[in-house]
């Protein structure tokens, strides 16, 4: 792949980067990779927030509308800037589907090479087409996500790498900014933030980025971080590596997690929890969503609000969801585009189309008009 320019910076240019470089470790020599990542609707939710009760405002942190589909756009900006800046021509990265279609937007904006690491038959079918189209060398290995990470680490020794999954402390810098954003559309920081929990790097992300606004006066208060992982592949919550984790929500399908002490670090110290949700409430939840508030995650991002509907139908002991306050304002963060694996969508439900003539009477018929 020819190498590339160094980005030109537009005015209108509002990836997080360009919007909060103050907060981010860049100078001005550092040439920005941006596809214009961040600045993801938050979404208020009022079936979501009536389900809650108490007069609590719930908000959906849509992450799905980043550039490849989720937010892992938001540390790839950072993690393949810092990448050219360093003088990296291949970048390389484990992944459960979203950081690889980000790694390899991301390094073919950058005019770097880049190879994945997945575990063969587990990945889903968009986000597999994500990462072959946009120019990455994938490599299906017969192990899970954990051994490729392993892979990752030994080949990222070499000179010609740069890893870029979220153990890249540059990554973890970039996905902070959604906590940032969070708090610009509110005024304040939310009271209790819900969040998926796979590699753990995002509700680190999340925590950090809160604690620096809060440090800067930008917010009044720290919010309790919770975090849902999927009840076959939940190592943090069971505090004991999951060497077989199964889960159809395929993004979190991860045993030993890179962040897992960052992440115990920011949900002991704000008072917040982490659970565990089935697959069906995980499905139960993705459907729910999209039938009443229009927002169509992939089953990974649907954890969140499972777990929020299991805080609400069964409190758990210790949870903070559980004793909110009236008038509370919870967000809810959902990661990835329904989009990325609509295999699952589909297989999990019965739909069907309603066969019609194609005669104005018969499809108002069919319909029941």
């Amino acid at each position: 792949m020819p190498e590339a320019s160094q980005p030109t910076i537009f005015a209108n240019d509002h990836g997080v980067i360009q919007r909060y470089r103050n907060y981010l470790p860049v100078t001005d020599n550092t040439p920005i990779v941006s596809l214009s990542e961040g600045s993801t609707p938050l979404i208020h939710a009022p079936r979501l927030s009536a389900r809650v009760g108490k007069g609590c405002t719930v908000l959906v942190k849509y992450e799905g509308l980043n550039p490849t589909g989720s937010f892992k756009d938001r540390g790839m900006t950072m993690a393949m800037s810092k990448a050219r800046e360093n003088g990296s021509k291949a970048v390389i990265c484990a992944s459960t589907g979203n950081t690889s279609a980000a790694a390899a937007a991301y390094a073919t904006r950058a005019g770097m090479d880049c190879v994945v690491l997945l575990p063969a038959g587990k990945i889903s079918q968009g986000k597999l087409a994500q990462a072959f189209v946009y120019g990455a060398k994938v490599v299906a290995i017969d192990g899970n996500f954990d051994r490729a990470l392993e892979l990752v680490r030994e080949i990222g020794e070499m000179d010609e790498f740069e890893i870029v999954n979220s153990i890249n402390p540059y990554r973890i810098e970039g996905q902070k900014t959604a906590s940032f954003e969070i708090i610009d559309d509110l005024g304040d920081a939310p009271h209790i933030h819900v969040l998926p929990v796979g590699n753990a790097g995002n509700i680190t992300a999340y925590w950090k980025g809160y604690r620096e606004y809060h440090a800067e006066g930008k917010s009044t208060r720290l919010p309790k971080m919770v975090g849902f992982q999927a009840a076959g592949s939940a190592p943090i919550f069971y505090n004991q590596v999951v060497t077989a984790p199964e889960t159809v929500a395929t993004a979190i399908r991860i045993g030993n997690p890179a962040s897992w002490e960052a992440a115990n670090e920011a949900l002991n110290t704000s008072g917040g929890k982490i659970d565990i949700v089935t697959d069906a409430e995980i499905l139960e939840a993705q459907g729910w969503l999209a039938a009443n508030e229009g927002i169509f995650v992939e089953p990974a991002s649907a954890a969140s609000i499972a777990g929020l509907f299991k805080c609400c139908a069964k409190p758990c002991e210790g949870c903070p969801v559980n004793a909110i306050e009236p008038e509370s304002t919870i967000v809810c963060t959902v990661t990835g585009h329904g989009l990325k694996d609509i295999d699952t969508a589909l297989s999990a439900r019965s739909f069907r189309t309603i066969d019609a003539k194609d005669d104005r009477s018969d499809i108002l018929g069919k319909l029941g008009y």
